[in-house]
């Protein structure tokens, strides 16, 4: 049977399940057409949504609180609990498609289904309230966010489709209380959350939203709105708690804190913090251990570290003697091929920025990085080359290594290249011979900027912010539209499709 022709007849019977309860038995085919064929799941979960949806609507599933003898003997208490028991077997069925399905229209179509159940059992409880409170089913969205965080396949299209509910201030703050019982309910069992799961869980909280810091007094941490996905009749607001949901974001990050991390999802968790989670933490010092220990392990995860532990150091107060050891040895080679090498020039440029600092110190990250250069990309050299020239220009002491007299008398170069500690490496016993031998490099342009030493040094330094922002297709594009001169190819133009003139072959045959 044809799709469209599957759709209208379930579409149908779903119509007439609402008419007339005669016909009950719709819903029960409706679901055993779902469990025997899956190319049927989204006209299938259509139609119950379209059954369930009225039903909610019309409160036919609300039951009073009453005893169980009492149920047994009233045929409509009966029918009440036999829809129910539908309602939650369809429930299961979304959860299991959104958790299993291979495909991502039919997950999308449960997905959906699950949110607009949720809205209308919301507005429309099941059971009666105490007094005139706002009722969320939050046992509902908990099933549903454990789903898409331990869906063995990346859950990123469902959880962007999850971030557009976050406009509703009761799903926003519903879904910060549930990831706390989540996280901690993993570490109580004993489990240990899979790479693939700590993925999930990083990117919803990178995608939601968190709540606004500083807002002052304890009076002032309350929004009230009437914009909620689970708004019930007679009620005036809700009220968002902002300082509630700052709690439960620090007990939702020291739970992440703990988990066991691959060099993946250690990166991820690293990016979400500094660009999302780090203003909203209460005690931000507490993550100094953990900063100093991603320090070592290499690559961009140290890079991601050493921005956190900058703005530690920056924001609140945090003294740390050893940073610039660390970070003179992040100056390695295989730095050019990481995707965040312009983080490290622009935090070094952050952390050199003081003209207080010891000359010998600043002189080692001046010659190491002028050796690193021989080995840069062309676009690195450039930023390398302004580098050196604001250091000296901020300690004008270095510009010895540019004029040593000693140069040339040195039979080798005395800077010890392997040493961590810079100021140990004899910067400025030695000099900055690699900027002239950049100047002849293979590329002009490269060059034409290690002329600087030649010149006088501006009075401004140069601004790396900006020229970090460029990559190489930028620099490429650039170059492609400089304007270059015509080269001559021959010196005579060709008058027929022979031989140019003047050629021997031409004097004894003729092209016809």
């Amino acid at each position: 049977m044809a799709a469209s022709k599957v759709s209208k007849k379930l579409h149908s019977m779903a119509i007439d399940f609402l008419s007339n309860r005669r016909n009950a038995n719709n819903i029960a085919d409706i679901i055993a057409l779902l469990e025997s064929n899956e190319s049927n799941i989204q006209p299938c979960f259509l139609a119950l949504e379209v059954i369930f949806v009225e039903v909610l609507k019309r409160r036919e599933m609300y039951q009073e609180q009453t005893t169980t003898a009492m149920v047994a003997a009233d045929a409509e208490s009966q029918y009440k609990a036999w829809l129910r028991e539908c309602y939650e077997d369809v429930w299961g069925k979304l959860l299991a498609v959104i958790s299993n399905s291979l495909k991502i229209s039919a997950q999308a179509q449960a997905f959906s289904t699950a949110m607009k159940l949720i809205a209308m059992e919301g507005q429309n409880p099941l059971e009666p309230l105490k007094k005139e409170e706002h009722y969320f089913p939050s046992h509902r969205l908990r099933a549903l966010l454990m789903v898409l965080l331990s869906s063995g396949r990346n859950s990123a299209p469902l959880l962007a489709r999850l971030q557009e509910f976050s406009s509703y201030p009761d799903v926003l703050s519903n879904v910060w209380k549930q990831l706390f019982p989540i996280a901690i309910g993993l570490q109580r069992s004993g489990q240990r959350p899979d790479e693939n799961f700590i993925r999930n869980f990083l990117d919803l909280i990178d995608k939601f939203p968190l709540p606004k810091p500083g807002r002052g007094e304890r009076g002032e941490d309350h929004d009230l709105t009437d914009n909620l996905l689970c708004g019930q009749q007679g009620h005036n607001g809700y009220i968002l708690n902002m300082d509630h949901m700052r709690k439960a974001v620090n007990k939702v990050w020291g739970c992440v804190m703990h988990w066991n991390h691959t060099p993946a999802t250690q990166r991820m968790l690293l990016v979400v913090l500094l660009e999302r989670v780090l203003p909203f933490l209460d005690k931000p010092l507490l993550l100094t251990d953990y900063l100093m220990d991603s320090l070592d392990s290499g690559g961009a995860v140290s890079l991601l570290a050493l921005q956190g532990i900058f703005t530690l150091i920056q924001n609140h107060n945090l003294e740390y003697p050893n940073i610039f050891s660390k970070l003179y040895s992040m100056f390695e080679p295989e730095i050019f091929h990481t995707k965040f090498k312009a983080r490290l020039f622009y935090l070094s440029d952050m952390f050199l920025s003081s003209s207080h600092l010891p000359e010998n110190i600043v002189a080692a990250f001046a010659k190491r990085l002028a050796r690193l250069s021989l080995v840069a990309p062309p676009e690195d050299i450039h930023i390398i080359l302004m580098f050196i020239g604001n250091l000296i220009l901020r300690h004008p002491g270095l510009k010895l290594l540019i004029d040593n007299p000693n140069r040339e008398n040195v039979p080798e170069d005395p800077f010890v290249m392997e040493e961590r500690d810079p100021s140990k490496s004899r910067a400025m016993e030695s000099s900055l011979w690699e900027l002239y031998s950049l100047q002849s490099h293979v590329l002009p342009g490269v060059g034409t900027a290690a002329n600087f030493i030649y010149n006088p040094l501006p009075s401004v330094e140069w601004d790396l912010s900006q020229i970090l922002e460029e990559n190489s297709d930028d620099i490429f594009e650039r170059e492609m539209k400089k304007k270059l001169k015509e080269i001559a190819l021959t010196f005579d133009r060709p008058q027929t499709l022979s031989l140019p003139q003047h050629e021997r072959v031409s004097q004894f045959w003729q092209l016809v």
